[in-house]
């Protein structure tokens, strides 16, 4: 069976394939400080708590954006299930070219995606990822990784709002009734939820504009991207998943050189 992690800014997301088949996900936050036992304690108990014996595992491949807790987690792989995970790095082969002015400042998890939108979508593509920061990926026909861009997160421009004004609450992410709010919770949940609708919007017709790929379909995923998923016709499939489908399509395709 194959572990694939997914390390970003906020959580530490897993997942357990047999295969193709994705068996349990599970997640722990990223920035508490762990050494590589804590991890190891921790992956080995949330393993078997999904009713998988980690005796199991016999292959780990990991994307991350931390790069400050990759010794610890690397260990803890090493130490606990006996294996030297695969890293998503440069050099590793993906089957996707990156065709941006530095390659190298490509997010690890943002290559994992198109990976993933492409392989199971086909090309070109626009691929969404609603995270700590909203990025918008633009992979081509051919499998070239084209352009993108970087908005803040839906859940870290509500914390920004809240967090500076001190008038406003904290409140639950969720779209409202109506746009035409009446009281400061409803209007803040309509601001931040139509906002980040609208703003999707008009990035992926300018994408689709600048890039000349007209018809390239949308591709959506991450936390809370299903609440924008359902409120807009721009956005073709949500796929919570995608990371996990992606970190395992790369890992069969650096197994067959190993």
């Amino acid at each position: 069976m194959l572990l694939v992690i997914d390390v970003g800014n906020t959580n530490i997301t897993l997942g357990v394939f047999k295969k193709e088949e994705l068996l349990g996900t599970f997640r722990m936050t990223t920035k508490l400080p762990r050494t590589s036992d804590e991890y190891g304690i921790m992956l080995k108990e949330l393993v078997e708590r999904q009713g998988i014996s980690s005796r199991d595992i016999d292959a780990v491949i990991i994307a991350s954006v931390v790069p400050d807790i990759m010794h610890s987690l690397g260990s803890a792989m090493i130490k606990y299930f006996g294996i030297k995970p695969v890293v998503v790095s440069a050099g590793i082969k993906t089957g996707i070219r990156i065709m941006t002015e530095n390659p190298k400042q490509v997010g690890a998890d943002r290559i994992v995606d198109a990976v993933a939108a492409y392989t199971l979508y086909g090309g070109p593509v626009i691929v969404i990822d609603f995270g700590t920061a909203t990025t918008y990926d633009i992979v081509g026909p051919e499998a070239t990784f084209e352009g993108a861009v970087i908005a803040p997160g839906i859940r870290t421009s509500a914390q920004a709002m809240w967090g500076q004004a001190a008038m406003l609450p904290a409140i639950e992410i969720k779209k409202p009734d109506t746009i035409l709010a009446k009281e400061t919770v409803s209007s803040m949940q309509a601001g931040i939820v139509f906002g980040q609708i609208g703003q999707v919007e008009y990035i992926v017709d300018r994408i689709r504009r600048e890039s000349g790929y007209t018809d390239a379909k949308v591709v959506a995923s991450g936390g809370l991207g299903n609440i924008i998923a359902r409120e807009t016709p721009v956005i073709d499939v949500y796929d919570p998943q995608l990371t996990l489908k992606g970190l395992r399509i790369i890992y069969e395709k650096n197994k067959r050189e190993r």
